[in-house]
């Protein structure tokens, strides 16, 4: 079948049902009928002979079929959206746009504030959606639009990904006021003899302070691994456990907690921020100012 007897518009239909799980969502998010959206659907089913989506409860699950196709639909429609942006000039006052923002959660603070500052006080149309950047996919998230940018720790990379260091983080270690172990000073000895919890979005596996700690022929004893921060630094200030932590993040969440804050008495890795968007982006207008937003938005004083 020839491309000019097809509306791609039905192309976008299909994948804003996919992004956003169902038909009355994507009516919403194209601002358009249910009853059209179900058209659309329609029509492309017969023209693709397959159903698509199926429906499970309130979820309009894709098929296998949708799924083998939607990263190169996702493409072919990035690729038509910067050739309109390359035409016409990208002006954040009048401009309506969702961009999207694969993050951290360790990150996500740091950024978010003073991005949606600047994002409400100039920017009327803009929407920015923070999502969980998934490291095994960033590059065809990124290809395909799924992702605008996304921001995380230094990785390896592919040529038709970009990178810019945003910001230089040292490690901290915190401690609860009060520790009876702890002085205003922490010594690598005391920082040994401790116990410890642990961050880490892996079951398992050891920290940068361990890879550490065995290069100097010594070993920690970790008492509690989790996930998040915020939780770490709650049980150090209810216990005489120890956290390792990137100081920024640390800073921020210290305004809750009170923590006493020490420089790590290990030499560790920086914990680098880095900025990450697709070569096919370089020259669209509305990714270049969203990216110097995200610049901007690390440079700013923490607080």
């Amino acid at each position: 079948m020839h491309i000019s007897r097809v509306d791609l518009n039905l192309f976008v239909v299909l994948e804003c049902i996919y992004a956003q799980g169902g038909i009355t969502r994507a009516a919403e998010q194209l601002n358009l009928s249910q009853s059209a959206i179900s058209h659309a659907l329609n029509r492309l089913r017969e023209l693709l002979g397959d159903p698509l989506f199926e429906r499970q409860g309130h979820v309009m699950v894709p098929t296998p079929f949708t799924r083998s196709i939607i990263g190169r639909v996702r493409e072919a429609l990035r690729t038509f959206e910067l050739t309109l942006h390359e035409t016409n000039q990208f002006d954040v006052e009048s401009t309506t746009k969702r961009f999207s923002l694969g993050v951290r959660d360790v990150l996500e603070s740091v950024v978010l504030p003073p991005l949606m500052k600047h994002v409400v006080d100039h920017a009327p149309g803009i929407d920015i959606a923070s999502v969980q950047n998934d490291r095994r996919t960033l590059e065809s998230d990124l290809q395909s639009g799924a992702l605008d940018a996304a921001i995380d720790v230094v990785l390896s990379i592919p040529q038709t990904v970009r990178s810019e260091r945003l910001a230089s983080d040292e490690f901290v270690v915190l401690s609860r006021r009060g520790h009876p172990r702890v002085g205003r000073r922490l010594s690598l000895q005391t920082y040994v003899a401790e116990q410890h919890v642990l961050v880490s979005s892996r079951r398992r596996g050891p920290g940068i302070e361990d890879i550490e700690l065995v290069k100097l022929g010594l070993q920690r004893r970790v008492r509690l691994r989790c996930i998040h921060y915020f939780a770490a630094c709650r049980v150090v200030s209810q216990t005489d456990l120890l956290l390792t932590m990137p100081g920024r993040y640390a800073r921020l969440l210290n305004a809750l907690f009170d923590n006493q804050m020490h420089p790590c008495p290990l030499d560790t890795a920086s914990a680098d921020a880095y900025l990450y968007w697709h070569a096919n982006s370089d020259a669209d207008p509305a990714n270049r100012w969203f990216r110097q937003r995200l610049v901007e938005a690390f440079a700013a004083p923490p607080g």
